[in-house]
Order: structure tokens, then sequence, then C-alpha cells
């Protein structure tokens, strides 16, 4: 058997906190070394971070208590939002917003990263302040962990979840790929094209598919003993996934409004975007369309609206008041070219196995992320001998 020791996040490493330079000294900004913010890790998906928006100079570095990260050091952000953690792939510094650990022998930075990951939660309702939350450097000095004492084990803990993130990564990098082939072979045939070919014809969005508008889900909660459905709102879409925050819906609401994997979805009010919704089957709220059709696959559909996106977004915010919307008068005046029925069944041999295989790596990535997350609290209290996990 392993054994097991719980300790503090001192014993692991030197806690070491961030600065940031004056910005209003120019010398101090632009030079060669990496300076992460908060901000940098809140859209960041990897575990290996080089840099972020900014770099500053020595002579910035110097002006301010920031300190150089060595490489493999942990970055865990400690103001709010508390919890976004990150590995420096080389050395790097950061603003105050961080409370890094250097790690020591005693553990493996890539355990120590999932630790945090585990222990966020914790961490972040240890946080203090009126403005905002901020986890001293004292308190996280203080953090209990329990960690298997022998390192090698931490290692083989962390290569299991460490293998799932991989495969998820390599599933974004293939779809990012898929896309840009997709969207090029859209482009030139559709966008970029100096006249019409014979037997096309110019139409709209709406003569290639249908919009439906969402129901307002507050009139259709479940009723009694009714589990339930998760409910699609502009916040899933943004993210690819309902939670456990996410509202709850009856499941007798009509099954148009009902959402499955692989449905292309237009948030058209507040902030705009167009997705192929992969994150379960959930019920469709109001402000967002189900963009189907009876004709067309949905590479076509969604690469049109996807198109036109860019120009709702310019008419919501000249509308704005209080939340930016297009009508749906707008997606009549949004030409789309619809080619003749021999050219769209040549296109759509090409298009829509692309399309598949996006949808079906996307699903794939969603099953594995979950996976990974009911392994961690597992793996990371010992409830499970990493021995016994295969693949």
């Amino acid at each position: 058997m392993t054994e097991w020791i719980e300790c503090t996040l001192d014993k692991l490493g030197e806690i070491v906190g961030g600065a940031t330079p004056s910005t209003k000294c120019e010398d101090y900004y632009g030079g060669s070394i990496p300076w992460i913010t908060p901000k940098d890790l809140s859209s960041f998906k990897g575990r290996y971070i080089t840099s972020g928006e900014r770099n500053i100079t020595e002579k910035g570095l110097a002006s301010c208590s920031a300190q150089m990260m060595p490489k493999d050091a942990v970055l865990f952000t400690s103001r709010a939002p508390i919890g976004y953690v990150a590995i420096a792939s080389q050395s790097v510094c950061t603003n105050q917003g961080f409370k890094s650990i250097v790690v020591n022998e005693k553990a493996d930075p890539l355990f120590v990263y999932y630790l945090l990951k585990y222990n966020k939660d914790a961490i972040e309702a240890m946080g203090s302040g009126t403005t905002f939350k901020e986890v001293s450097g004292k308190t996280m000095r203080a953090v209990k962990v329990r960690i298997p004492l022998d390192v090698s084990y931490q290692k083989r803990i962390a290569a299991v979840l460490d293998s799932l993130d991989t495969k998820i990564e390599n599933n974004e990098r293939i779809n990012d790929n898929l896309y840009a082939q997709a969207k090029a072979i859209f482009d030139n045939h559709f966008i970029n094209i100096d006249a019409i070919p014979a037997g096309w014809r110019k139409g709209n969005l709406l003569d290639i598919a249908n919009y439906l508008n969402g129901l307002a889900m507050q009139k259709f909660r479940p009723q009694g003993h009714e589990i339930g459905l998760p409910v699609l709102k502009i916040k899933e879409l943004r993210q690819g996934s309902c939670d456990d925050s996410s509202e709850l819906c009856s499941l007798s609401i009509k099954p148009e409004y009902i959402i499955h994997n692989g449905d292309v979805i237009f948030s058209w009010s507040g902030s705009l975007l167009v997705d192929i919704w992969c994150g379960g089957t959930c019920g469709l709220n109001q402000h967002l369309f189900k963009v189907t059709s009876d004709v067309y696959d949905k590479w076509f559909y969604y690469l049109w609206t996807a198109h036109h996106l860019a120009r709702f977004i310019a008419i919501a915010a000249d509308k704005a008041t209080t939340m930016g919307h297009i009508k749906r008068e707008e997606l009549a005046k949004a030409e789309v070219l619809i080619p003749c029925e021999e050219d769209y069944t040549s296109f759509n041999s090409i298009m829509q196995p692309i399309f598949e295989l996006i949808i079906s790596n996307r699903i794939e990535s969603r099953k594995l992320a979950a996976l990974r997350d009911e392994l961690l609290p597992k793996l990371m209290t010992g409830e499970i001998d990493v021995s016994d996990v295969q693949f």
C-alpha cells in the first residue's frame, strides 16, 4: 500500500507572489520576460503556459517585487477569480494575482497542478476581502493537503489525468485543422468569387434553414418529482456544456425544443455566437435559435450563419440599450449563395464527413473530460489505486 501523508502546501515548495510594474513607465513593458496575469489563464485551456499577452523588461522586473518563476513552477491565481492553474513551461513572472509554488523534491509539479485543481474550491473559500476575494501568502502556505509520500506514485497519478487532458487537446488541434480546411473550401467557393456560377442563385439565411427561437423556460419548470432537463442558455453555449448551476426545465416540453449533440445553435441576443452543440441533451431557452434544415446539411447553414455573425454583432451593438440583439428580419437580409444540386452534392461529399468528425471528436472530448473530473477526486484522495485505472 502506498503511504499517504497530510501536510501544508509550503512543505511542497516555496509559495511566491507576483507584482505589476508601473504602467506609467513605457520602459517597463515590451521586453523579453513573459509576464502572466489571471486574464491570460482565464482563456487558457492547456496545462503548460509559455507566455501571456504582455512581456516586461529587465528594468520593469527590477522596479517591483515580482520574481522570476523557474520552469515547472505551478502558477495559481489567488485573487478573484481564484483557482486558475498552469505550469510554467519556461521561466516566467506573474502579477500580484498569483500565489505560485516553486515545487521542491517532495512533489511532482504535474501532480501539484492537479492537486490544486482538486483543492480549488477549498482554497477559494479561504479567500478574504470586501471588494474582491484574495488568498494571502500566509493562507496559501497553510493550506492542508493529503499526498502520496512516494513521488513516483504522484507521477503515476498525474500521468493518468494528463493522458486524458492530452487526448482532449489533440482532439481540439485536429478539429481546429479540420475547421480551417472546411472554412477555406467554403470561402474559396462561396465568398471569394468574382461571379456567380451557372445554375446557382442568390437567397438569404431563411431560404436555407429554419431558425427556431427557444422557450421562456421559467414557465416550464420540472413538476413534482420530475428530474428535469438542463436548460441551454448563453452561458452554457459559451462554455460548451451544462453544469450543476444550470437551470432545469420539464422533460415534457415539445420535442423540437430539446437540443441534442450536433445541433446548430445561434445566440441572437446579448452575446451573439453560433456553435455546434456537443454538450448533451438539454432544453432550448429563449434568445437562442435552433438552426435546422430539411434540405441542406448543417455545414452549409452553419458556415453561412457564421459568415454573417460579425455583421450581426455590429447591428446588435448599434441597437443596444441594455442587451443588444438582432431581429428575424436581419436573417432575411443576410444574403447567401445556393449552388445547383449537382455542385451542392459535390461539396456535401467533402464537407459533411469533416463536420461529422469534428462533432465526433468534440463528443469524445466531453466524455474524456467527464471521466477526468470523476477520477480526479478519487485519485487525489486515494479512494482508488492508480494501478486499478485502465483505459
